[in-house]
């Protein structure tokens, strides 16, 4: 009997061993399976946070504005590739004070003012040394629930470019003035020495109304070439491109300047290969020959020559050029030459009657046709101007 129940109980502790490690085993699996599953969410997880954080910095440095983030003790805890770029900064910054990054007394004035005044706008700040550089600096404290501040965000907004605009379009207002105030000034003077009773003199009379004559016609132009120059600046001008021959064309600018020419017993050259054509406007590219050999004529040496060519150029592009023997130009003016109302000598092209505007236009037009336009020059043995056009 006593065996019997050795054997059931042996029996029973058998089964309560099988089934404590049957499920022993589906816990275990069920824990694998769970565990398995929460790595799986947590490297999920992982995933789509690094994946937002970089999305959001890949945000933050396509931002065209400068960030700059501060902790609560004012140094640099995050900024953005724009900013990096406006300061010319190369080396890692977090961690440093304002001073110690910038070394701008005038930025480290406006984080000491942010948590009495939690917010600066519209500061202009200029950078020294950094090719002329303005920024408009917006400024706000971070503060919490309880009214501590955690911090500062600052965003700067580069004014360069608009500051640029502001100081050429003053320039150009300048310009435009002088070069209206100088004939008007003596045409007024002319009529009121008229006036006054000079017309009693039919000499007198006659030379005054032809100076007046001359200053009017100047005034013309001057208005012309602004108005050309505004509508090829504003794109108003639409180029009728065709096929067009060099040479033929080179040919009607020399005819027309054939008398101005002969006045200084010059030499017009058309060295124009023939059949060599070009894809552009006839009658803005005859406004270019115009130009640059009229200044070539007007600015060379008495008996002097100059010379129109051209040939095929690189890039499916035609080359032309107008070179004169005159006395060349100097090197600091070579760069400025294609600006407007910039003359190399400003009394000798008022003499002559120059508006300042013919090589700005001449460039615009050249850009209009999408080539390109330069100057060659030495000192004492003339100078090259030469352009590119389309290949027809």
């Amino acid at each position: 009997m006593a065996y019997l129940l050795s054997l059931i109980l042996l029996a029973a502790l058998v089964a309560l061993h099988l089934w404590w490690r049957g499920r022993y085993a589906r816990l275990r699996e069920e824990w694998l399976l769970e565990k398995q599953s929460l790595e799986t969410a947590q490297k999920r997880h992982y995933q789509e946070a690094a994946q937002i954080e970089a999305e959001q910095q890949t945000i933050f440095n396509s931002m065209s504005e400068g960030v700059l983030i501060l902790d609560q003790a004012g140094r640099v805890q995050l900024l953005n590739r724009s900013l990096q770029k406006f300061f010319n900064l190369k080396s890692d910054v977090r961690g440093q004070s304002i001073m110690e990054t910038f070394r701008l007394q005038e930025l480290a004035e406006i984080t000491r003012r942010l948590p009495q005044e939690r917010i600066v706008q519209g500061h202009e700040l200029e950078l020294p040394g950094v090719d002329d550089r303005w920024l408009e600096v917006n400024a706000a404290a971070v503060f919490d629930r309880s009214g501590t501040q955690h911090g500062s965000i600052l965003v700067f907004h580069d004014l360069t470019r608009l500051k640029q605009l502001e100081s050429t379009r003053r320039e150009f207002v300048a310009n435009v003035s002088h070069e209206l105030r100088t004939p008007l000034s003596l045409i007024k003077g002319f009529v009121e020495t008229l006036l006054d009773g000079a017309k009693n003199d039919p000499d007198l009379t006659t030379r005054f109304l032809r100076t007046i004559e001359k200053h009017t016609d100047r005034l013309t132009y001057l208005i012309e070439d602004l108005l050309t120059i505004s509508r090829l600046e504003s794109g108003q001008i639409v180029m009728n491109l065709h096929q067009v021959d060099l040479r033929e064309e080179v040919s009607h600018v020399i005819d027309d300047l054939q008398a101005r020419a002969a006045d200084k017993n010059a030499s017009l050259r058309n060295e124009f290969p023939p059949d060599l054509q070009a894809r552009a406007d006839t009658d803005r590219l005859q406004q270019v020959l115009f130009n640059l050999v009229e200044n070539a004529i007007k600015y060379g040496r008495t008996d002097g020559t100059v010379t129109i060519g051209g040939h095929p150029g690189a890039d499916g592009k035609v080359e032309l050029w107008v070179k004169d023997d005159g006395p060349g130009i100097p090197p600091e003016a070579r760069e400025r030459i294609f600006e407007r109302f910039y003359r190399v000598d400003r009394a000798r092209s008022r003499e002559t009657g120059g508006t300042g505007l013919g090589l700005s236009i001449v460039k615009h037009i050249v850009q209009a046709h999408g080539g390109e336009v330069c100057v060659k020059s030495e000192l004492g043995h003339g100078s090259t101007f030469s352009f590119t056009l389309p290949k027809a």
